[in-house]
């Protein structure tokens, strides 16, 4: 233990990356502009959220289509989360007036959560409600459609509706609607997982690719690897290297995938290591859960103030700027009303 310890007082205190990640192809785009298309024929808004970066995985772009609708905030994968954060995080959306529930798509209970929620909304009004109309949004692999699949099954005992898959990007167009309740009738609209433009924090960016969020060929795998081993070590997360088959935690990204390539086998002929096989099966068991629940964002009061300021809060428009988005705001409605008489 003692030797375990010298090497953790040498781990790095900071993790500095000034590159950027970002990834927001066409169809995301599309994917937007179809969610406003279809926003006033749709009752609740399920926002999926990744239980293992509940910060990072928030979407400033949701706040600008979600229009006041009623929303219900889902943290699913929380069977790879630290069960302490959910106080946490249902405390810090509550007082930003949203509702968190944390799911895992493979225990009912919990996914029959949102079932209720819609359930309530629906039974308040029959009349308003005659059929209710959900939409699920989220970022990439946050798990929208293997959450919509569980409802399904969980509501109506039926079957697979959404395709699923470990890499980002599999939903590219919004599904017709998929019920999941018979009784109030509900039904799902499933969309595209939809990145942020530009994400303003590197290691924002890098937790969300972490999680499977951006395609492994964007991100650089090795600085993805680097923070990883940064994050464990950091948490005194020291199981990894009984998970890894390695001897001892290293804070060196060079010196792990040395270790790991010749546990594993990822070497080429002449004994030269395959760096990117062995980068691979160490984000790959991090992605399945092996490490145990990890969470990466810290949720201390004073991160979670930084991330929403630094992320999610607008900086104040110049006198210039306002007059600017005072014009196009009314370009907008003037368009808007043309449009709903036909006129264009």
């Amino acid at each position: 233990m003692s030797a375990l310890k010298g090497i953790l007082n040498l781990t790095r205190t900071q993790f500095t990356n000034e590159k950027t990640i970002n990834w927001f192809p066409g169809h995301m785009a599309k994917g937007i502009k179809q969610m406003q298309d279809q926003m006033r024929t749709v009752d609740l808004i399920v926002e999926t959220r990744d239980a293992r970066i509940p910060l990072s995985s928030i979407n400033s772009q949701f706040e600008k289509i979600i229009c006041g609708k009623p929303r219900l905030v889902v943290y699913n994968k929380a069977d790879l989360a630290p069960l302490n954060i959910q106080n946490i995080v249902s405390r810090e959306m509550a007082k930003r007036n949203q509702r968190a529930i944390f799911t895992d798509t493979t225990v009912n209970n919990t996914v029959r959560q949102i079932l209720n929620a819609a359930t309530d909304i629906a039974r308040s009004d029959p009349v308003k409600y005659p059929q209710f109309s959900v939409m699920v949004v989220g970022m990439p692999n946050v798990g929208k459609s293997s959450l919509i699949n569980a409802l399904r099954r969980v509501g109506i005992n039926k079957g697979k509706a959404a395709s699923t898959g470990a890499k980002p990007g599999v939903t590219r167009a919004m599904s017709s609607k998929i019920k999941v309740l018979e009784s109030p009738v509900v039904y799902l609209l499933d969309t595209p997982g939809v990145m942020m433009p530009h994400i303003p924090d590197p290691l924002t960016a890098i937790k969300v690719a972490l999680s499977g969020g951006i395609k492994d060929n964007i991100a650089d795998e090795s600085v993805l690897a680097d923070y990883l081993l940064f994050r464990l070590n950091r948490m005194d997360h020291l199981d990894y290297c009984a998970v890894l088959g390695i001897d001892e935690p290293t804070d060196d990204v060079n010196t792990l995938v040395e270790q790991l390539a010749k546990k594993i086998g990822a070497l080429r002929h002449g004994g030269e290591i395959d760096v990117d096989k062995t980068l691979h099966y160490f984000l790959r068991t991090y992605r399945q859960g092996l490490f145990g629940r990890l969470c990466l964002d810290d949720l201390d009061e004073k991160s979670i103030a930084n991330h929403f300021k630094a992320n999610l809060e607008e900086p104040p428009l110049s006198k210039n700027q306002g007059k600017k988005a005072k014009r196009a705001a009314q370009r907008q409605r003037s368009l808007d009303k043309a449009r709903s008489k036909n006129l264009i």
